[in-house]
């Protein structure tokens, strides 16, 4: 399987996206000065104390900037996952075809594709450098509403700006990150189409054995 499109835009932005954003939960053991997230804060400040948590660890983490995959995907388990919807984010990019799978597949599917997208931006984070900035735009929406959108804008040197909508999830435990826009592109929705294309042509258990066949 390949999602090129997604790819694409996502490298260009630094790797600083979804499953990445709290990989900076890190920098107290990289030495940097950490931010600790209130995920039942206002949902752009919770944002925004993720994401500066990673940018610091990121640029503090030699192994991070480097891009070494077996490392990346620790701090990621270890710190990214706690703020990310990954059964919603599954169950939308798989679509209808979710309520098809037994719970056996979907528990199965959803483990892969958390694995493919840790495989997927594991080798974005080269492009952070010591210039790279995080910018949470003013925030559009309702604080008390149970779905919010936050807006950022990251900068590189010698680049145009990109930017990254967050979509997000209230829940019980706060906010989960579920979805992601790059310039125009959402995460699920591109997902979603590969999914489609492949469990046709395979059924569920052939997408799960080609996305656990690429980690």
């Amino acid at each position: 399987m390949n999602f090129p499109s997604f790819l694409h835009v996502l490298r260009r932005a630094g790797g600083l996206c979804l499953l990445g954003a709290a990989l900076a939960l890190s920098a107290a053991s990289a030495g940097a000065a950490e931010r600790i997230p209130d995920p039942k804060a206002a949902p752009n400040d919770f944002l925004e104390a993720v994401a500066n948590n990673m940018l610091d660890a990121v640029k503090a983490d030699p192994q991070a900037l480097r891009g070494e995959p077996t490392h990346i995907a620790a701090l990621v388990r270890r710190y990214a996952l706690p703020y990310v919807d990954m059964n919603k984010t599954t169950r939308l990019a798989a679509g209808r075809y979710w309520r098809q799978a037994s719970a056996a597949q979907q528990q199965s599917l959803v483990q892969a594709f958390t694995g493919t997208l840790i495989r997927t931006y594991s080798g974005a984070f080269t492009r952070v450098t010591a210039g790279t900035t995080i910018s949470v735009l003013p925030f559009r929406g309702d604080p008390k509403a149970d779905d919010a959108v936050v807006r950022t804008t990251i900068s590189q040197p010698n680049s145009p700006a990109i930017g990254v909508d967050y979509r997000l999830e209230r829940t019980d435990a706060g906010w989960k990150v579920y979805d992601l826009n790059v310039e125009g592109i959402w995460l699920i929705q591109n997902y979603r189409n590969q999914f489609a294309a492949e469990i046709g042509s395979n059924g569920i258990d052939g997408l799960i054995k080609a996305l656990n066949a690429k980690q």
